[in-house]
């Protein structure tokens, strides 16, 4: 384990020292656009430079700038260059509509915003959009940055404070931020990086590859601290390409590769692709993907892929690394000594082993939340309610076996998982209800055989004669207007009523019969061709 100074810039400076020539941060070529490689040092003297910037400015510790700046090494930079001053990073995803990005940069209390050039237009929007007294520069003229108008409180920068903001999706509405502390983000990479066999990162010497997102925690904190506490590498794309993975693996010799299920998926529907094809990647790590689809891979490829567990607002992870792994289930490892796992039934009472329930985890019984997350913002009782009993409520539904391998089974919560992204379904049912002709409606999760997920909405309409194309052609387009593509529904279907409980809540899982696909039903509108990012993103 490398040594850690308490904070994220003295933590990268330590390593710096070790290893100024080798390659930190890595951009595939794109087009016209080649390849970029930024050394340790190269980084270094970036976020410094920047870093000094701000603090001639007069911007000081103990306040939130947003970040939009898709998954480059700008991002990393900037990250870099602003927790050294200790200042928190609010990033904001470049698919949100205006209306999301606004109130994720009125509910952070971000005092201003940093972008790319390309994400100018939309940010003006979302600031435009509530008046939000959010000043914004972009990347390319961070020099010209105003003096602050700001006082900022000055606090020792410490391993507890601030690093990061992330919004996570709200079981009940609209996303809610994750305070991260420096403390818990280098604990993530370094939780990952001491995973051991077939992982066993080695200073210096591997490369990872993360396609997913840099506003995600998985890309944004966990691989990029992993790869910076041992010296290594962090290969970006702006976004996961099956026309460009293989160019990607070989142009930038990656050595390790995190996938979700539907990249696994991607990768397999390539008939051309082989061992070969795949260079120096010597494993990959990652989630949900399908058994027979893990043992294919394993099978035609010959590397293995370690499925693991995790969430935002815990550092620590489980992960199936022990042989024999079991690929043909849904197995995510075992509890270890700095994470306690139970299985609880609704009533928090410990259920038998083999039968499912809702997986709760902690550090232990005296120091419960140690490497947790520093709670929701502004968000005391729901922070305490996921803490309830002195154990963090996953809302992951899971098994456990008599040796304590745990097996997923389904999300607890009121959450659909569409190729990574978290959606809540009360948002979008939110958004629909918006529409007066609207009576009833409940989102639910259905089978996607590429995304994993998709989201389906059963609407029933104050006119039930109103069930038309037109009318849910409509109701598709204030989702696109409203939303993030991938929030929208890919179905609807109209519906005379839907079950409910004495108070008038819908039951979802009595919706349809456990044997029937949603999809497939007569009277379902097909949208899931629709759903497409804007040309610009």
């Amino acid at each position: 384990m490398n040594k850690t100074l308490g904070t994220i810039f003295e933590t990268f400076e330590y390593i710096c020292n070790k290893n100024p020539a080798g390659p930190f941060l890595i951009s595939p070529s794109r087009g016209t656009k080649n390849l970029t490689e930024l050394t340790y040092k190269d980084t270094w003297e970036k976020a410094n430079e920047i870093a000094t910037i701000f603090i001639d400015r007069h911007y000081g510790s103990n306040i939130r700038v947003a970040t939009l700046l898709g998954s480059t090494p700008e991002h990393y930079i900037i990250k870099l260059a602003l927790n050294k001053i200790g200042i928190s990073v609010v990033p904001i995803n470049p698919d949100y509509v205006p209306d999301e990005t606004s109130y994720l940069l009125e509910d952070s209390g971000a005092t201003m915003a940093i972008c790319s050039e390309v994400f100018l237009p939309q940010l003006k929007t979302a600031i435009e959009l509530k008046n939000l007294p959010v000043p914004i520069i972009t990347y390319e003229e961070i020099d010209t940055l105003p003096r602050s108008q700001i006082v900022s409180r000055g606090v020792r920068i410490e391993g507890s404070t601030e690093a990061s903001l992330l919004y996570t999706s709200g079981t009940t509405g609209r996303p809610k931020g994750c305070m991260l502390s420096h403390e818990y983000e280098l604990m993530c990479g370094d939780v990952y990086a001491n995973i051991g066999t077939p992982i066993s990162l080695s200073f210096g010497k591997d490369k990872i590859l993360n396609p997913l997102p840099s506003y995600h925690i998985n890309a944004g904190i966990v691989s990029f601290f992993a790869a910076m506490l041992t010296g290594n590498s962090l290969i970006q794309p702006e976004r996961f390409s099956i026309s460009n993975w293989w160019e990607d693996i070989n142009e930038t010799e990656a050595t390790i590769f995190h996938y979700l299920g539907v990249i696994i998926a991607v990768l397999l529907s390539d008939q051309s692709a082989t061992r070969a094809s795949l260079g120096k990647l010597r494993v990959g790590f990652g989630a949900g993907v399908e058994p027979a689809l893990h043992q294919d891979f394993e099978a035609r490829f010959g590397i293995p892929l370690i499925e693991c567990w995790g969430m935002t607002e815990m550092c620590r992870v489980l992960y199936n690394n022990e042989e024999p792994r079991q690929v043909h289930t849904r197995a995510m490892g075992r509890p270890r000594e700095d994470l306690e796992v139970k299985v609880v039934d609704e009533n928090d009472e410990e259920v038998a082993r083999g039968r499912p329930g809702e997986m709760v985890v902690r550090h232990s019984e005296t120091t419960p939340r140690a490497g947790a997350f520093s709670g929701y913002l502004n968000r005391e009782k729901e922070t305490e309610d996921a803490w309830k009993n002195g154990w963090f409520h996953t809302g992951d539904t899971v098994t456990m076996d008599e040796t304590g391998m745990l097996y997923f089974v389904d999300r607890a919560k009121n959450i659909i998982r569409r190729a990574g992204e978290n959606i809540a379904a009360a948002e979008v049912e939110n958004c629909l209800f918006e529409n007066e002709f609207v009576s009833r409606i409940a989102c639910i999760a259905v089978k996607d055989d590429i995304r994993e997920e998709e989201v389906m909405a059963c609407i029933v309409l104050e006119d039930r004669s109103k069930g038309s194309q037109e009318t849910a052609e409509t109701l598709f387009n204030h989702a696109m207007s409203k939303m993030a593509y991938f929030k929208a529904p890919g179905y609807i279907l109209f519906m005379d009523d839907l079950p409910v409980t004495g108070t008038q809540k819908v039951v979802k899982h009595k919706i349809f019969e456990p044997d029937i696909d949603p999809r497939r039903l007569t009277g379902v509108f097909n949208f899931t061709h629709l759903k497409k990012r804007k040309p610009n993103d």
